[in-house]
């Protein structure tokens, strides 16, 4: 498992060295914990403007952790995704409107069911403009009082994110029809559908109830 700042770039096939500098020039980095990866994953997969999302771990202490290691809860880590999107489609502002309305942010350590400090609410900020628009969208939602309680959402700086293994990569794509995916994972597409209809990928306006993929 390595480090998702030195893994892939965001290449292109044959695209000539400009082109290829001009497409990494546009494309920026977010990354949030909203809960179970699995969740966060398949919400950002469906926005415009997204060109990938990757779950894994950040805001841990140990390098290179397993998912079993991180379930413990010892070694720091949040689940996470890390999305590469680009700012002409879909602004970062946009991002945390999603972010935030698509978990409850007001749980310490827990979304639904699952329970932990690797399932707490947290946006790991790349630069200051991120730290500055999460601060402030964080406390004009406590001032609206948008929740029924208050906003318990870590912004902390990003430092490292660990890719998560294999099998935990496009998880719903591929499992739509599993339990959890069902009873957990389809709700929150559901509503991520009847909020942000007009931001979604063309392929991603369909029932989510379907289920199909």
């Amino acid at each position: 498992m390595t480090s998702a700042q030195t893994r892939r770039p965001d290449a292109s096939g044959d695209a000539s060295p400009a082109s290829s500098a001009a497409a990494s020039k546009a494309v920026e980095t977010a990354t949030f914990g909203g809960g179970c990866f699995w969740c966060t994953e398949a919400v950002f997969q469906r926005l415009k403007g997204v060109r990938s999302v990757v779950s894994g771990y950040s805001g841990g202490r140990v390098k290179n952790p397993t998912y079993q290691q991180v379930c413990t809860g010892r070694t720091g880590h949040a689940e996470a995704v890390q999305i590469s999107y680009d700012p002409s489609q879909v602004s970062y502002a946009e991002l945390l409107e999603v972010f935030w309305k698509t978990h409850n942010p007001t749980t310490p350590n827990r979304q639904g069911p699952d329970v932990g400090t690797q399932y707490r609410s947290v946006i790991f900020y790349h630069s200051d403009q991120q730290r500055k628009l999460a601060e402030h969208y964080k406390r004009e939602l406590d001032a609206s009082k948008a929740f029924a309680a208050p906003i318990v959402t870590q912004i902390v700086p990003f430092r490292e994110f660990f890719l998560a293994e294999k099998y935990h990569q496009d998880y719903y794509e591929l499992n739509s029809q599993r339990p959890y995916c069902v009873r957990i994972i389809r709700p929150k597409l559901e509503k991520l559908e009847k909020v942000f209809h007009d931001r979604l990928q063309d392929s991603s306006k369909k029932s989510a109830a379907s289920g199909a993929q």
